[in-house]
């Protein structure tokens, strides 16, 4: 957590972090007052909100939506940042040493990159061709809205 911290304080990017009440403890002394001119740590805050807004987590809802630096902790995360980094190249260049820690110049350089570079672009550039891709699918009348249309008119069949 304090890698992280550390990582994204370095990056000299502006950031939401929700961090649960009972985690505050491990980020480092001053963190929220030496960063809160770039910085928004909150204990909770309404995850659909977040997606609608160009912010994201390593959630499945999230691989389509914004680019992301990944670093999986649980559940499906490590399966979501698998995919969006081979099956649609957004390669994070995060690398766990042996510990299972992500040094924090690591972080602040993948978010930089993403934040501000030239990979970062690019990322962005794929991911609202994927987004349109997705908001298409579920339109009315997209593949997916015909797929759920279909699947409800066999179960009436049935």
């Amino acid at each position: 957590m304090e890698e992280l911290a550390c990582g994204l304080r370095g990056s000299n990017c502006h950031f939401l972090w929700v961090v649960r009440a009972t985690e505050e403890f491990k980020l480092p002394k001053h963190f929220v007052e030496d960063t809160n001119e770039k910085c928004f740590v909150v204990s909770w805050c309404p995850q659909l909100e977040v997606l609608a807004h160009e912010a994201t987590h390593c959630g499945w809802n999230s691989t389509l939506v914004v680019p992301m630096v990944a670093i999986p902790q649980w559940t499906d995360q490590s399966t979501n940042a698998k995919y969006v980094i081979d099956v649609l190249g957004w390669e994070s260049g995060l690398q766990r040493e042996e510990s299972g820690i992500v040094r924090r110049e690591a972080v602040g350089g993948c978010i930089r990159e993403v934040m501000e570079g030239e990979r970062g672009r690019e990322i962005r550039s794929n991911a609202m061709k994927w987004r349109e891709l997705a908001r298409e699918a579920v339109d009315e009348g997209g593949s997916s809205d015909r797929s759920v249309d279909e699947f409800v008119s066999k179960l009436g069949h049935s």
